[in-house]
């Protein structure tokens, strides 16, 4: 089953990746994130399920991911299921929404955010080891 076809069925699935996604589904986790991000960077992608462009984005993303260097939690959000939740992730970390896009969150911080063809594991893997 792929990644996209287990969120249709059901958006409580995890996600067939190399990447450890979490669902992030609600406003009270989003607060849980930001403290988290405290202790270990948090990375948040957000993504349409009905874009083709953010699904290419998202795969690329995926297949560039190596799990033995990229120190982070992974968050998926799907927008159009959690519609407030990526607005509260615009307005909380002070980014214009976008999708697909990605944020890095430091400290409570969004110490960096990319969007569409600007998404990459090396410019997070850059990020995650400057910032």
């Amino acid at each position: 089953m792929s990644f996209f076809s287990s969120l249709f069925k059901d958006s409580d699935a995890k996600p067939e990746s190399s990447i450890p996604w979490k669902p992030l589904q609600s406003l009270m986790q989003l607060e849980e994130i930001t403290a988290r991000s405290a202790q270990i960077p948090v990375v948040i992608f957000k993504h349409s399920t009905r874009c083709g462009i953010s699904l290419q984005v998202l795969r690329r993303f995926e297949k560039a991911y190596d799990p033995a260097k990229d120190q982070a939690e992974f968050y998926y959000l799907d927008l159009l299921a959690h519609r407030d939740v990526s607005n509260a992730v615009a307005d909380t970390f002070g980014v214009w929404h976008h999708s697909p896009q990605v944020l890095l969150i430091r400290d409570a911080q969004a110490v960096a955010d990319w969007s569409h063809s600007e998404i990459s594991i090396d410019a997070l893997k850059e990020k995650l080891i400057n910032a």
